[in-house]
């Protein structure tokens, strides 16, 4: 059996997967998350897991009318219960953000996907488009090839269910690990404006794929 390890990049430096526990961390699917956030005060690297109104105090700032990027994101690390920053993740042109590490051979190609919850079988969530797979707040982009171009204000791919059209092909559509091997992808929300309430709808990010 293939097993996966998902890693994040807590440094500015944009280079490959080394140093696993101080420059990459490993993400625990069974207690971590993701917390995207304007971040400042003790919303910020290295600092506790903050309280709900810790949270609230350092939301991001949304606008009447035009979309919001977020602009900071981290990891939940529950084990040392401190936020470790994804800190080239976002509206960056940068390569070595997210990886995920497979110790051995896939039959299929892993993708990238978001929905609604555990059970993966709806994508009604307002982040999720309400149904409307392109209208995701949940944007991506495959990062594993040596040269993706994002561009300081990449576009991305809206995730959210199994249609072809909003899922990252992680091996950028080259198909199933012939062995172990490591897959990038960049992420970044983006939140449309006049929304008031966002903090209310937590989606789940999958990687989806099998083993012979």
């Amino acid at each position: 059996m293939t097993n996966l390890t998902l890693l994040i990049n807590n440094t500015t430096s944009d280079t490959a997967v080394a140093n696993i526990g101080t420059d990459w961390i490993a993400v625990d699917p069974d207690f971590d998350a993701l917390i995207f956030s304007q971040g400042g005060g003790a919303v910020s690297n290295g600092n506790p897991i903050p309280s709900e109104a810790l949270l609230n105090r350092y939301a991001v700032q949304l606008d009447d009318t035009d979309p919001v990027t977020v602009p900071k994101y981290f990891l939940a690390d529950f084990s040392l219960n401190l936020l470790k920053e994804v800190k080239l993740a976002g509206n960056q042109n940068k390569r070595y953000v997210f990886a995920a590490s497979f110790d051995g051979a896939t039959s299929t190609e892993p993708t990238l996907e978001c929905w609604d919850n555990n059970s993966m079988d709806t994508i009604l969530s307002p982040a999720l488009g309400t149904g409307t797979p392109a209208a995701s707040w949940y944007k991506a982009a495959c990062t594993t090839l040596p040269s993706p171009n994002l561009g300081v204000d990449w576009v991305g791919t809206p995730l959210a269910g199994d249609g072809v059209s909003n899922i990252i092909l992680l091996n950028n559509g080259s198909g199933a690990l012939s062995g172990s091997g490591i897959l990038y992808f960049n992420f970044k929300v983006v939140i449309p404006g006049g929304y008031l309430t966002p903090a209310l709808h937590t989606p789940i990010i999958a990687i989806i794929y099998a083993t012979n």
